[in-house]
């Protein structure tokens, strides 16, 4: 099971361990951070919250039934009813179907909660992974692009309100 927290500032330290974790994996396929993304941490995660203090972004952070943080799946640059979609899912949880999961409740608190109407999402071509996750909740490919000097697509997901 998948359980999505919105970000709180008592997060920050177990998001700092599970990025130190999975920076090697996640190079692997998306552009490294960088090293003072890991030192000025702190600073950035309070920036995090005030932004989501303000709507413009939603952080979630992605966790199982121990409170044990696997992951992270955010919407940014809210605008207009739109979003753009971004997660990280640990090495651990890999392959288990939590990327999938955390989209799909993501994408349910898009509509329900935050009231969007459209997300967007990008990522590398040699991240078949993440393909494959936004293919799976419904994501259609609407152009190429370049994500951080490296060839790209670029997704979107029209969502269904009810009533």
């Amino acid at each position: 099971m998948v359980i999505l927290e919105r970000l709180r500032p008592d997060h920050a330290e177990a998001l700092l361990a599970f990025e130190r974790e999975n920076r090697r994996y996640f190079a692997r396929t998306v552009p490294d951070r960088g090293d003072a993304y890991f030192t000025g941490f702190a600073a950035r995660h309070r920036a995090l919250l005030a932004e989501q203090d303000d709507g413009v972004c939603h952080f979630h952070v992605v966790v199982d039934e121990q409170g044990e943080l696997m992951g992270r799946v955010n919407l940014v640059d809210v605008a207009d009813g739109c979003a753009e979609l971004g997660y990280r899912i640990g090495e651990r949880a890999a392959g288990r179907g939590v990327a999938t999961a955390a989209v799909r409740e993501v994408s349910r608190l898009a509509v329900v909660t935050y009231r969007l109407t459209e997300l967007t999402a990008v990522t590398t071509l040699d991240n078949a992974a993440s393909m494959t996750v936004l293919a799976r909740t419904g994501f259609r490919a609407v152009g190429e692009e370049i994500v951080g000097g490296r060839p790209g697509r670029r997704y979107r997901l029209r969502l269904a309100h009810g009533g």
